[in-house]
C-alpha cells in the first residue's frame, strides 16, 4: 500500500540486506521526483549530480537508522535493470529499487513536498527470542512463583488467624452463657426461696444460730454433722457454700440421680436441641385385665400398654410409644411371663411410620410352652431409624388358637422397676443403625453358622455384610452395641439336658477372638428362640460373626421370617463419643446356698478406658461396682447361666449413692430388673438376662445382685455363659 503524505519528504521502508538489519520494518525514503536513488539529501535546493566516491557522509535513510544498523555501502542500485543481488555478493532481498518507481508516481503530484510511507512487516515462523529475553522471561517466571508462595503463605496465616478468633469467639460465648446461667440460678434461687429460719422452729437446735441463705446454714455446723444428715428432708449440704439447699424437683424432666444428703437431685435435664448427642427414657408395660391377666380367651394378638411419663423425646398415647425427635432408637425390653397355651407365644416389638400406616415388626421372641406354666424371663431388644410421629409398639401373640383351655391364660409378672428402657441417639453422633435377617434353613443342624441378608441400613458404607453374608465388616473404628436372636425348633432329649449356646465372634487383622457366649436350656419337639446381646470396639476392616452350637445327639431347624424372629439388630457409634466395657463373673466370691440380695462379682475382660471403669483392688467395692467417669448415656446387658432351686429367681440393676445414710447404710435406687421362675424340667442349667439404658454422670456407680426366693443357688458359671458388657455415649 502506498499513502501519500503532506510533507517536506518521503519515506519507504524495507530491508537493507545486512545481517544487523531489523527484518520486521525496513523504512526507505523517496523524495523530490528530481532525486533518484536512497541518498539523496534531504533538500531538493541542489540536485546531486556527481557520484563523489569521497563523500561519505551520512544520506538519506541512513541517517535514520542506528549506527549500528547503518549500510557499509552508500551506492545503491536504481532502476529495473538492477540485479537481485547485493554488493556483498549474498542474495539479499532489499526492495530499495521500489524508489523508483515511487520517483515517477510523485512527478505527476501538484505539490512536489508530498512524501510516501511503505511499511513491510516480515516476520519468520520460526522466530526464536534473544538470549537476554529468554533469561528475562525465567526470572519473571521465578518472580511470579515467589509472589505466589508469599501469598499463600499469607492465606494460610489468616486462615489460623480466623480459626484462633473463632475459637475464642465460642469460648467467649460459652463463658457468657455460663454466666447467663449462673444469674438465673441466683434469680431463681432468690424468688423460690423462703426463710427457714423463721418457718422452722429449732432448726439448728438451741445452741446454734440459724442464718437465712438460699437455703439455710447453722452457724458452727461441722462436715461431720453435715454428713450424718442436719440438714433434713428435702436438703442437702453444699459443701462449696457450706450450707443447706433445698433438694431440685425434676418437674417433667428424668430422675437421673436422687438427692442424697452432699448430692442434689440429677435430672435428666436434656433438650432435644443440637447439642444433645443421646438421651433415654424408661417405662412401665402391662396388661389390659384385671390384676394382669387374660381370662380364659384365645388370643391371637393381644397388645401390651406401654406406661410412663412423656417428655420432649416421647409421649404415650393409647399405650403406644410416639417419638418426637429424628435420630436413632434402641429398645429394649425385659419380660416375665407364664402362659397356658399348647405352643409357643412370641413376643414382638413393632414400629409404624404414622398412625395407620403399615407397620413392620422390628423384633420377635419365642416363649416355649412348659409344663406347670413356669415363669420364664425373656428380653427383647430392637433398633430403629425414626422421625417425629413413628410409633412403637409391643404385642403378645399366639400360635393357635388353644390358649382359651388355661383357667388362668396369660401373665405377666410385674418387677420392682420399669421393665421397658429406651436408647436415644441424634443424628449429630454420626451413628448407624442396621439390622439384618438371617436366611431360612430347611435342614437340620448341630453346630451352625448364619447367613444373612441386609433389611435396613442408615449407611452402608460404614456398616454392611460381608461378600458372602456370614459376617457384618465395619469401614471405621467405634463401638458397636448389637443383639442376635434366632428362632428355632429341636428335637431329642439331648437337647434338653445340655441346651444351646450362642457365640459371638470379631474377627481382626484375619484373627478371630470369641466375644460373648449366651446359654438357653434347650426343648424337645418345641420351639424356642435363643439370643445373644452385647457391646464391643471395633475398627477398619473388622468383621462380627454368630455360631450357634447345639449338642451332638440333637436335631435343630432354623427359621427366619419377616415377623422380627432371626434378625441381628446392631447400632455402630464413633470411637470419639463411645466406649465399652466387658466383664465375666469372677470365680471367687460367687453366691451360693440361700441367697438374699447378694451382689455379683466380676473381672475386667476388656481394655481400661477412661469414661467408665469397673473397680478393682483397693477399693471398698473392689470388683462390684462399675463406676462411670464422664456424663452420658449407657447401655448394659447381662447374661447369667446358673444351676438353682428357686421358685423365683431374681437379677436387679442398682444406682448406688456416694454417701451413706447414719445407719442406714447405702441408699440404693433399682435402674432394672429381670425375673425368671423354676429351671426347665430335665435341664442341668438355667439362663437369666437383663438389658437396660439409663443416663449417668460423673459418679455414677452401679452393680448388680441376686436374689432366690424360696430355694438356693448352687452354682453360677464363670467359664462361659455369664458376663457383662456396657456400651457409654457421651451426652
Amino acid at each position: 500500500v502506498i499513502q501519500p503524505q503532506h510533507g517536506g519528504f518521503t519515506q519507504a521502508v524495507g530491508t537493507d540486506g545486512t545481517r544487523r538489519t531489523n527484518p520486521r520494518t525496513i523504512t526507505a525514503e523517496v523524495f523530490h521526483p528530481g532525486c533518484a536513488g536512497g541518498t539523496c539529501p534531504t533538500t531538493v535546493s541542489h540536485r546531486s549530480t556527481s557520484d563523489d566516491s569521497a563523500t561519505r557522509e551520512c544520506k538519506g535513510i541512513g541517517c535514520k537508522l542506528p549506527s549500528r544498523m547503518r549500510q557499509k555501502n552508500s551506492k545503491l542500485c536504481v532502476g529495473d535493470g538492477c540485479s537481485t543481488q547485493g554488493d556483498d555478493g549474498r542474495g539479499s532481498s532489499s526492495p530499495v529499487h521500489v524508489t523508483d518507481r515511487a520517483a515517477q508516481f510523485l512527478d505527476e503530484l501538484p505539490d512536489s513536498r508530498a512524501w510516501i510511507q511503505l511499511t513491510c512487516d516480515m516476520k519468520p515462523n520460526n522466530e526464536v527470542p534473544s538470549e537476554d529475553a529468554l533469561v528475562l522471561h525465567l526470572q519473571l517466571s521465578k518472580s511470579q512463583e515467589k509472589l505466589v508462595e508469599a501469598l499463600k503463605g499469607q492465606q494460610n496465616e489468616i486462615k489460623e488467624l480466623q480459626s484462633l478468633l473463632s475459637e475464642q469467639q465460642g469460648m467467649l460465648v460459652n463463658q457468657q452463657r455460663e454466666i447467663l446461667d449462673q444469674q438465673r440460678r441466683m434469680y431463681d434461687q432468690m424468688e423460690q426461696d423462703r426463710d427457714e429460719c423463721l418457718e422452722i422452729a429449732d432448726l439448728c437446735g438451741g445452741q446454734q444460730k440459724c442464718l437465712n441463705t438460699p437455703g439455710f446454714r447453722c452457724q458452727g455446723m461441722t462436715e461431720r454433722e453435715a454428713h450424718s444428715g442436719m440438714c433434713g428432708h428435702g436438703y442437702f449440704f453444699n459443701s462449696e457454700m457450706d450450707e443447706c439447699q433445698a433438694c431440685n424437683e425434676c418437674d417433667g424432666q428424668t430422675t437421673v440421680s436422687p438427692c442424697t444428703i452432699t448430692t442434689d437431685t440429677v435430672c435428666s435435664g436434656h433438650s432435644a436441641g443440637h447439642s444433645t448427642l443421646s438421651q433415654s427414657w424408661y417405662g412401665d408395660v402391662t396388661l389390659q385385665g384385671e390384676k394382669g391377666h387374660v381370662l380364659a380367651q384365645a388370643f391371637p394378638s393381644v397388645q401390651l400398654h406401654i406406661e410412663g411419663r412423656g417428655d420432649d423425646l416421647v409421649s404415650i398415647e393409647d399405650g403406644r410409644l410416639v417419638l418426637r425427635q429424628h435420630g436413632l432408637v434402641w429398645l429394649d425390653e425385659n419380660l416375665s411371663v407364664s402362659h397356658g397355651c399348647r405352643s409357643f407365644i412370641q413376643v414382638c416389638l413393632r414400629m409404624n411410620n404414622t398412625e395407620g400406616s403399615e407397620g413392620r415388626d422390628l423384633s420377635g421372641i419365642r416363649v416355649e410352652q412348659r409344663e406347670g406354666r413356669s415363669l420364664q424371663g425373656v428380653s427383647i431388644s430392637g433398633v430403629a431409624e425414626v422421625a417425629p410421629g413413628h410409633i412403637m409398639s409391643l404385642f403378645l401373640r399366639s400360635a393357635s388358637h388353644h390358649c382359651n383351655q388355661s383357667t388362668e391364660g396369660l401373665q405377666l409378672f410385674g418387677p420392682s422397676t420399669a421393665p421397658l428402657s429406651l436408647l436415644w441417639l441424634s443424628h449429630d453422633t454420626g451413628a448407624v443403625a442396621m439390622t439384618a435377617q438371617a436366611m431360612v434353613s430347611a435342614h437340620y443342624h448341630t453346630n451352625y453358622r448364619p447367613v444373612f441378608r441386609t433389611t435396613s441400613t442408615s449407611d452402608p458404607y460404614v456398616v454392611g455384610l460381608t461378600h458372602d453374608g456370614r459376617g457384618i465388616r465395619f469401614a471405621e473404628s467405634g463401638t458397636v452395641r448389637f443383639v442376635f436372636q434366632q428362632a428355632l425348633y429341636s428335637m431329642g432329649q439331648a437337647c434338653v439336658s445340655e441346651g444351646f449356646q450362642l457365640l459371638a465372634y470379631l474377627n481382626h487383622n484375619g484373627t478371630s477372638m470369641e466375644l460373648l457366649r449366651a446359654f438357653k436350656p434347650g426343648v424337645h419337639y418345641r420351639d424356642t428362640s435363643i439370643a445373644l446381646s452385647g457391646a464391643a470396639q471395633v475398627g477398619p476392616g473388622d468383621t462380627l460373626g454368630f455360631e450357634i452350637l447345639s449338642p451332638a445327639q440333637c436335631n435343630v431347624r432354623f427359621f427366619g421370617d419377616d415377623t422380627g424372629i432371626s434378625i441381628l439388630s446392631l447400632v455402630w457409634v464413633p470411637a470419639a463419643i463411645s466406649s465399652s466395657l466387658s466383664a465375666s463373673v469372677a470365680n471367687t466370691g460367687l453366691p451360693s446356698g440361700a441367697v438374699r440380695n447378694k451382689p455379683l462379682f466380676f473381672q475386667q475382660t476388656s481394655p481400661q478406658v477412661t469414661q467408665m471403669e469397673l473397680l478393682g483392688k483397693g477399693s471398698t467395692d473392689q470388683r462390684r461396682d462399675f463406676l462411670f467417669r464422664e456424663s452420658g448415656t449407657a447401655s448394659v446387658a447381662l447374661d447369667l447361666k446358673l444351676i438353682h432351686s428357686c421358685s423365683l429367681i431374681k437379677v436387679t440393676l442398682l444406682r448406688r449413692s456416694d454417701s451413706e445414710v447414719s445407719g442406714e447404710g447405702p441408699r440404693l435406687v433399682p435402674v432394672a430388673q429381670q425375673v425368671a421362675g423354676q429351671m426347665s424340667e430335665g435341664s442341668h442349667w438355667a439362663s437369666v438376662s437383663l438389658r437396660a439404658s439409663f443416663q449417668v454422670h460423673n459418679g455414677t456407680a452401679v452393680f448388680f445382685s441376686l436374689d432366690c426366693v424360696r430355694g438356693r443357688v448352687n452354682q453360677i458359671s464363670h467359664q462361659t455363659g455369664s458376663g457383662v458388657s456396657v456400651l457409654w455415649v457421651s451426652a
